[in-house]
């Protein structure tokens, strides 16, 4: 299974369920594609950010499913 903190398991394509910064208090999450990794590190506790392909940005708490 594929690690969100982890950046080589994420990668442009993959659908995931990130955080928003607003929603960190509730912990709600929101769906959608990975266009670019932002986070350089190679590991991080809270979740890779990435900006999905609608603009939000957010740490990764789920990774949903492979690209077709």
């Amino acid at each position: 299974m594929a690690d969100p903190t982890k950046r080589a398991d994420i990668r442009p394509g993959l659908t995931v369920a990130i955080v928003l910064k607003k929603d960190q208090r509730t912990g709600t999450l929101t769906r959608g594609v990975v266009k670019d990794l932002l986070t350089k590190a190679p590991v991080h506790s809270r979740g890779i950010k990435v900006r999905l392909t609608d603009g939000q940005v957010g740490r990764v708490h789920q990774i949903l499913e492979e690209p077709a």
